[in-house]
């Protein structure tokens, strides 16, 4: 669902690029205030495995469509809602520069869909009352489901929203939204089973993980990590290098709307703004779509590469980013002591 710059208008995506920024420094802020240093390596590498399953598009049978997991919710389940909005945003910078998935001048809507919908609002509002009973595998199912569903039909009407007050007229509101609405149904569900499965693995081999996202608290000293550092260093490198070389072929869910309605994935759009994002991405991006610059699109070495090389770079920036944030709040404390 990463949208590109021909379906905004500069207004509309320089204010849901000021809205996602906002929510953005709310992350760090909170983040730093719960203090949960020992989580920094479960962000690099948790963050590296949304990267790599995001690659994998999954056929939606009898649609001709494919979809692809978003991560807010696994992440924010095991991260808790503020560091995961901070490794999502991550994710999708990474892919927006490195490999030009999503268009720059759309960065904060992709943002906001993907991330701030799932991670502040979906898992606050819906997985987190539902576990917070007592943490069980039915429980964990059944609010993994739910949670998935809901942020993802609130994402995928946000951007026909989005289109709609950037006055893109080849996508009418109407037909534009029975075709976005139904797909990322079908898509969340099975993004919600794949969520499921992979909380109920954590939830067996570190529960304390799940706990304290739920209460917004730090994993307690003496809790060994390292298992689960490994399992998702070894998720991503699987995934990234080797699952992503049988993704499907069909067009996602809003690329697939958008050929519905309009005739066509791949909008133009004319003037300074869009050329200069464009021109952005185009420096940064060493493997657009995810493969050699000369190497046929979807090669198996190209993508390969882009996999196990996206997901090293998440886990530098992803937990890099947690580095910065204990670093500053370590220096607060120094201050405030002085």
């Amino acid at each position: 669902m990463h949208m590109a710059d021909a379906l905004l208008s500069p207004a509309v995506g320089g204010v849901m690029l000021a809205a996602s920024a906002g929510a953005i420094g709310y992350a760090v802020k909170k983040t730093a205030n719960i203090g949960d240093d020992r989580k920094i390596p479960i962000m690099g590498v948790l963050g590296a495995f949304v990267f790599a399953g995001q690659m994998i598009n999954f056929t939606i049978p009898g649609t001709g469509s494919s979809g692809h997991i978003g991560g807010g919710i696994l992440l924010a389940a095991v991260l808790g809602p503020y560091p995961a909005l901070l490794t999502l945003a991550s994710v999708l910078l990474i892919q927006c520069l490195f490999f030009a998935d999503g268009g720059l001048l759309a960065y904060g809507c992709n943002v906001f869909n993907m991330g701030v919908i799932a991670c502040f609002f979906a898992y606050s509002l819906i997985f987190k009352p539902i576990v917070k009973g007592g943490l069980s595998k039915g429980r964990i199912v059944f609010a993994s489901i739910l949670a998935v569903v809901a942020g993802l039909q609130a994402g995928a009407f946000c951007v026909v929203l989005e289109t709609l007050f950037s006055g893109v007229t080849e996508l009418p509101f109407k037909t534009f939204v029975l075709l976005m609405q139904p797909i990322h149904l079908a898509i969340g569900i099975v993004e919600g089973l794949v969520t499921a499965a992979v909380l109920c693995y954590v939830h067996a081999i570190r529960p304390e993980l799940l706990d304290s996202a739920e209460g917004s608290a730090p994993v307690p000293a003496g809790i060994p990590l390292k298992k689960t550092v490994i399992s998702f260093i070894a998720l991503a490198a699987i995934t990234g290098g080797l699952l992503s070389i049988f993704a499907s072929a069909y067009p996602d869910g809003l690329e697939w709307s958008m050929e519905k309605t309009a005739g066509t994935a791949e909008l133009e759009r004319e003037g300074a703004v869009y050329e200069a994002a464009s021109s952005v991405v185009e420096a940064a991006a060493f493997m657009p779509d995810y493969g050699f610059p000369n190497e046929e699109e979807g090669g198996p070495l190209g993508t390969a590469a882009a996999g196990i090389i996206g997901s090293g770079i998440t886990v530098l920036i992803a937990g890099g980013i947690g580095v910065l944030i204990r670093l500053g709040r370590n220096r607060r404390n120094k201050a405030q002591a002085a």
